[in-house]
């Protein structure tokens, strides 16, 4: 492996953990914090319909889209060009309009203080 490839693995390692480019189940969660592949990723969905959930899709993707409109619907991922789109993007805001649907958003680690370790954010 070149030294670029090298350098280039161990940046992504660094970003997004050491299983990033991996989708087994079993991976560990040492991402960011605040991301899908760190803590934040090991929060069970509860509560929520398939639809509920194909509905923060669409709206993760239109947020990745720069379309902010009062009413969305779902037709308007139509009017997105996806080559335009950062799929990383799509993904956390989908998560976040998740946590938003199941009441938990920010689920992100309260900051270090005396009196919290850096539990999870979810008030």
């Amino acid at each position: 492996m070149d030294e670029f490839n090298k350098l280039l693995k161990w940046a992504f390692t660094d970003i997004q953990g050491s299983n990033a480019l991996s989708l087994d189940k079993n991976r560990l969660y040492d991402g960011q914090i605040h991301t899908y592949n760190g803590k934040r990723g090991k929060q069970i969905i509860s509560g929520l319909t398939a639809k509920d959930i194909s509905d923060c899709i669409v709206l993760g993707i239109l947020d990745a889209g720069g379309i902010k409109r009062n009413y969305p619907i779902h037709d308007d991922i139509y009017t997105l060009n996806f080559s335009d789109l950062d799929p990383g993007a799509i993904i956390q805001n989908s998560i976040c309009h998740i946590e938003k649907m199941m009441k938990i958003y920010p689920n992100i680690p309260k900051p270090k203080t005396k009196e919290n370790k850096g539990e999870i954010n979810n008030e």
